[in-house]
């Protein structure tokens, strides 16, 4: 049974369609999803599941070690999730993330999103509380083109 926490799922949306740098901290895994929004011809998108930091300023290190070739960005915007990571999908939540990688023409970005729900699912189902299982139409899109490199 997910919890009763209010989220404002429009306004996390919005952040994942403008934000350059994504994190959100779940409730109930001791992980963090990480998501760089940035690319360029050579490098695409990244989505990751990374260990929590001690502190903002260890992300931003960590970010760096994980994107060398991207400036650090101005900010990292958190999201507190307090509900089941199956939730990210029924809400629409999901499906954002998955535009915002998809629009940039990198498949193998499109690629990571589904390893990275599946992984965020068994870590929560074998680790921690027993969630809900992954929806069967659970599918990264195809990317719209391939980026010309």
């Amino acid at each position: 049974m997910d919890n009763d926490y209010i989220l404002n799922i429009d306004e996390i949306i919005r952040t994942i369609e403008t934000a350059e740098v994504v994190r959100f901290r779940f409730l109930l895994l001791d992980k963090r999803l990480l998501i760089d929004n940035r690319y360029n011809e050579f490098e695409g998108p990244m989505i990751r599941i990374v260990q929590r930091a001690g502190s903002y300023e260890e992300s931003f290190r960590n970010l760096k070690r994980l994107r060398p070739r991207f400036p650090l960005p101005d900010k990292m915007t958190a999201i507190w999730w307090p509900k089941y990571v199956n939730t990210l999908y029924t809400t629409g939540v999901w499906q954002a993330i998955v535009r915002r990688i998809a629009e940039t023409g990198f498949s193998e970005s499109l690629h990571q999103c589904d390893q990275v729900l599946r992984e965020l699912l068994r870590l929560e189902r074998e680790g921690y509380l027993p969630g809900p299982e992954m929806p069967e139409d659970v599918r990264a899109p195809k990317a719209p083109h391939a980026p010309s490199r």
